[in-house]
């Protein structure tokens, strides 16, 4: 008895509600109206932003891999005599293809500023530059990109490590050591450690530095035994250190 009388309260107060809506309803048709038509304003420019927001993705994915395609190119003169002609774009000098691959990475940092794509353009951008001789210009987008430390965010890595190549391609040699031994030791480095170890080891051979380029590339084959450098490094140690002549 109890239970059948709780349902009927709980159906008359659910009639109840229903009924004090239809009457707010028909005593409310002008503001009923036009909550509907801003409900459906408000759905339809979400709609409209993800659709933009989808599709300029999808153009900032298609110019990069334009671009990316012409800083891949190849150049007339690095081709053997009767080699077959490459898949991809040829270009007369070094100087012609990377002025082109700057100006298309230009492109996509303007029209893509907002998006996460942009600095990576950027940091192609730079060493297109590097490559024609614009070096001021490429350390300049490079120290900005350097500053970046988000974890998430690859660029920041990637340009402190293009840094530290250009000092050791200028001839500050000592300074680019620094760089790369800060690297190889920086927490939540967003590029892989066995790479910068490599190139810290190969630096270190350079300023003849021999027991510390050994130290690198046996660190490198201590900490990252899977890694696709580890045989080179343990090559380069033991030669260095003499064994492989022994």
């Amino acid at each position: 008895m109890k239970k059948d009388l709780k349902r009927q309260i709980k159906q008359d107060e659910l009639v109840s509600g229903f009924e004090h809506a239809m009457a707010w309803l028909g005593a409310h048709r002008a503001e009923a109206r036009l909550t509907a038509l801003v409900v459906a304003v408000l759905v339809a420019a979400g709609v409209a932003v993800t659709y933009y927001q989808a599709s300029q993705q999808r153009a900032a994915d298609a110019a990069f891999g334009e671009a990316l395609t012409l800083y891949k190119g190849q150049v007339e003169g690095d081709q053997p005599p009767g080699a077959e002609k490459p898949a991809g774009p040829v270009f007369p000098t070094v100087r012609d293809k990377y002025t082109k691959a700057a100006a298309a990475f230009d492109g996509i940092e303007r029209r893509f500023s907002s998006l996460k794509i942009a600095p990576r353009a950027r940091y192609y951008g730079a060493l297109c530059r590097i490559e024609i001789g614009e070096e001021a210009a490429a350390r300049k987008v490079l120290e900005e990109l350097a500053a970046i430390k988000d974890p998430g965010q690859i660029e920041g890595s990637l340009a402190r490590l293009a840094l530290a190549n250009l000092l050791r391609k200028t001839g500050d040699l000592e300074k680019a050591l620094e760089a790369y031994r800060t690297m190889a030791d920086e927490p939540g480095l967003s590029i892989p450690r066995d790479h910068v170890l490599m190139t810290l080891g190969g630096a270190l051979e350079e300023a003849r530095r021999l027991p510390e380029a050994r130290g690198a590339y046996r660190r490198l084959r201590d900490e990252f035994p899977a890694s696709p450098y580890a045989s080179e490094a343990e090559r380069r140690a033991e030669y260095l250190s003499g064994e492989s002549q022994g």
